[in-house]
């Protein structure tokens, strides 16, 4: 017999049913600015209606959270969480996202998940005024196990030059608003796996699998209905290395975010996690968003404004003169 491709270990077959399964659902998140479909070698995305634009872009995956989808065979929210991880970054400067490509590897393709996968991509698309133009399928027997899938996303928005946020205007006396997290979104699940070894066991009255696969929050809408109101001076989404590492990236010299962190609302699973793995309160700061998903900074005549405009936001500190950079008080 004969070697071939198939023989090798990739079904070019399952690619092509892959492709049959999202086509559909992919080009409902097109626009007019989308120029072609599915298929070609680029995609096209024609950009109008900006008197100086700035193309603002960003990339991330899902890390190992995807161990736990995969163990628990629940894939619908994962390309949820890579969209969201993508483009929650680049709302801290301002932009709007415009288009999302995506890389899903695997060692053996099975076109029903990678579909499912690629499907939340779409919802979380859809929700953001973003079109999904493109993306790739990697199948590599040998580097990845039968089962075993990694997501990766690209994504690109656009703010006017003269509206870009970068921290530089923040001062002393702004006030400093929290936006809930959904959860753990998609960061530290290491930790999360090793103090949790049991995906199934039951918590708050179902599997704990469902609590952990809640997927990252969508901060489109929120972000951007603050920003036809007011003016923010910084925006910082907390990710991997929790409110210690994300916040001070906003944060110029001479100053300092100072946070009350007993006003922070945590969720149930953070501090159940905290108290099973026997974590120090400090070095959950500095892994877990501890329920703040994104921080927005606003001068502190506006801080009211944007607490109405958004029903689950609270103030958890302000602007200080210092040079910590950031400030926790417990």
């Amino acid at each position: 017999m004969s070697n071939t491709y198939k023989s090798a270990g990739v079904d070019k077959e399952e690619g092509y049913k892959t492709v049959d399964k999202i086509k559909k659902a992919v080009g409902e998140t097109h626009n007019s600015n989308v120029l072609n479909h599915l298929g070609s070698f680029g995609a096209f995305y024609e950009i109008g209606g900006y008197k100086n634009p700035v193309l603002v872009s960003g990339t991330d995956g899902v890390g190992t959270k995807l161990k736990v989808a995969l163990d628990s065979k629940k894939y619908d929210s994962i390309g949820v969480d890579c969209f969201a991880m993508c483009a929650n970054d680049i709302l801290c400067h301002g932009a709007k996202p415009l288009f999302f490509l995506d890389y899903l590897a695997c060692g053996k393709l099975d076109s029903e998940i990678a579909a499912e996968i690629v499907l939340g991509m779409v919802e979380a698309c859809k929700d953001n005024n973003c079109a999904l133009i493109g993306g790739e399928t990697a199948e590599m027997p040998g580097m990845y196990q039968p089962g075993d899938y990694d997501v990766a996303g690209f994504c690109v928005g656009i703010v006017e030059k003269d509206q870009i946020i970068d921290g530089s205007k923040i001062k002393a006396g702004d006030k400093i608003i929290a936006l809930p997290s959904s959860g753990f979104h998609s960061n530290g699940f290491s930790l999360v796996r090793k103090v949790f070894p049991d995906f199934n066991e039951e918590f708050e009255g179902k599997p704990l699998y469902e609590t952990l696969l809640v997927p990252t929050r969508l901060y489109y809408k929120d972000i951007h209905k603050i920003l036809e109101e007011v003016q923010a001076a910084g925006i910082a989404h907390i990710t991997g290395g929790g409110l210690y590492e994300n916040i001070p990236r906003i944060i110029g010299e001479g100053l300092c975010a100072s946070i009350d962190a007993s006003k922070i609302q945590i969720p149930s699973i953070i501090l159940e996690l905290e108290k099973r793995g026997g974590v120090a309160r400090e070095e959950m700061f500095g892994t877990f968003n501890m329920g703040v998903g994104m921080i927005v900074v606003v001068d502190a005549e506006h801080a009211e404004k944007v607490l109405h405009l958004l029903d689950d936001a609270y103030e958890i500190g302000e602007i200080t003169e210092g040079n910590e950079k950031i400030n926790l008080s417990f």
